[in-house]
This record gives C-alpha cells, structure tokens and sequence, in this order.
C-alpha cells in the first residue's frame, strides 16, 4: 500500500476536523466536540498556532492523522503533547498508525524534546497493547484532571 505521511496543511483542517469527530465517535464522546474547522484554521495557522499535525495519504486521500503541540515541564523542558492519533476505520491494523507515530517520535527529537507523552483511554486495548510494543512507559499514579468550557465560565 502506498502511503505517504507529510505535514499537514491549511487546506487539510477539514479532513483533519472528520477524523477529530470519527475518532470522538469511537471514544463514545462524539457529543463533547465543541471545535469547528473554523476554529482549527485559526487556532493551527493564526498569527498564534497552537498545534501542528502529520497526515497520512493514500492516492492523495487523507486517511489519518497525529495532532501534536509543545508543552513544557519543569522536570524535562521542552515536552511534545501527542493528542490524537487516528487512522480511519477501513485503514486501521495496516501500519499506518505506527507510520505516523515514528513522524511524531522524529519529530520530538529533532525539536530536542525531553519528553513525548499522550494519553490512551483504559478500555482501548489495541492501542494499549500497540503503545506496550513501541515499549512506552505506562504511569498509574497521575489522575487526569480538567475543567471543561462550562466549568471555566463559572468563574
């Protein structure tokens, strides 16, 4: 099969936004995206981009994607956020997720990352098994925590 993963672009954000919603679909969330294109244009290509992303191509059709932003902790520095990794459903199992995790892993490094983290739901087995075989470290202590939209306007 021949893929080609690149960096993504402006004029991909609407493919990029269907798979957002295909894979919230998967994670039984679909009703929690408050995001639009529009807001992704502007957020990903603005004066103030808040993240980039690799997409995966099969005759120049978008079939996946790795959506990744910088962060920084002050035990490792400079820190690659992985927030989504999704190959549409017809594609899955063929490699193509590893393919695009290896672009973000270059990617890390060659921006001189101390760290690559990203998070995985406790039900997702495949991807849970597929992260154990790239030999990623699995951290039981930390609890996830965050306010929604709704909860940031109550204060």
């Amino acid at each position: 099969m021949d893929i080609k993963i690149r960096k993504g672009t402006k004029e991909d954000i609407k493919k990029v936004y269907d798979l957002v919603l295909e894979l919230a679909r998967f994670e039984k969330a679909g009703h929690e995206v408050i995001n639009t294109p529009e807001k992704m244009m502007e957020e990903g290509f603005g004066s103030k981009p808040f993240f980039q992303f690799f997409v995966a191509e099969k005759a120049n059709e978008i079939i996946g994607m790795a959506l990744y932003f910088f962060s920084y902790s002050t035990w490792k520095g400079k820190s690659l956020y992985l927030d989504d990794l999704v190959v549409t459903e017809e594609y899955r199992n063929r490699g193509i997720g590893k393919s695009l995790m290896i672009e973000v892993i270059k990617e890390a490094k060659k921006e001189n990352c101390g760290k690559l983290h990203w998070q995985v739901l406790d039900w997702n087995q495949p991807a849970i098994n597929y992260y154990k075989a790239l030999g990623s470290s699995f951290d039981g202590e930390w609890i996830n925590c965050a306010l929604t939209n709704d909860q940031l306007n109550r204060y």
